[in-house]
């Protein structure tokens, strides 16, 4: 690694026999250049206050015996849901994580834990849910966010797809149905059309019937044959 090579991309420096170690030329010229490259994506893909919510819900990683546990970013972690802590329960909480984390700590029974999941399971099991309620409720909001963010992003692409040029004036009642239906089509692919047409047909008086269920004519035919 400490072979001297010619420094490249430059010509001009090449020609004057200027040299640089492959050490150099790995760390620097390559290994910075990817970390950079990372990190500006990083930051292109996540705002400030998403990476802060990431860095706090990584505090209540068990791993390691609670190594990255930090009271001052979990409480921040309950500023950024106002709606779950009123103000007396964030009165109550740093006490909470101080006890929490030197009971866990001490307790065999979280030696082994190695995720979120898995110790939300555990705090069930043992009772801690209960004796820490606040600390329950920040790991299972921490639970609940990917499958949260998840299900905006598939909102949001759900979105383009229904909403198109020829939809555009079509109101927020309407649409949010058809986005349901489409996000949610692997239950309603579950769902005979028999029923959606019985059920559309019984939610109010029309103008005009909808054509003959199947389920109808197979009735009306078996009930002929039975006075036959």
């Amino acid at each position: 690694m400490e072979d001297s090579i010619a420094i490249r991309g430059n010509a001009r420096r090449s020609r004057r026999g200027q040299t640089i170690t492959n050490f150099h030329h790995y760390r620097v010229e390559i290994f910075c250049e990817v970390v950079d490259l990372i990190i500006q994506e990083m930051n292109n893909r996540f705002s400030e206050v998403s990476t802060e919510l990431l860095s706090c819900i990584a505090c209540l990683d068990p791993k390691s015996s609670f190594s990255q546990f930090n009271v001052q970013k979990l409480l921040r972690l309950a500023d950024l849901y106002p709606e779950d802590f009123s103000s007396n329960d964030y009165l109550y909480l740093e006490s909470q994580l101080r006890n929490y984390i030197y009971n866990v700590q001490r307790d065999p029974q979280f030696s082994e834990v190695g995720d979120l999941g898995s110790l939300a399971q555990q705090m069930v099991k043992t009772g801690k849910n209960t004796v820490f309620p606040f600390v329950y409720r920040l790991i299972q909001l921490a639970l609940v966010l990917p499958v949260a963010t998840a299900s905006v992003e598939r909102v949001f692409s759900a979105m383009n797809i229904v909403k198109t040029d020829l939809r555009n004036k079509m109101g927020d009642e309407w649409m949010n149905d058809c986005l349901v239906v489409y996000i949610e089509k692997d239950i309603f692919a579950t769902i005979e059309n028999e029923q959606i047409l019985q059920r559309f047909q019984r939610m109010k008086t029309r103008r005009m019937q909808l054509p003959p269920l199947r389920y109808s004519s197979a009735t009306t035919t078996n009930t002929s044959s039975v006075n036959q």
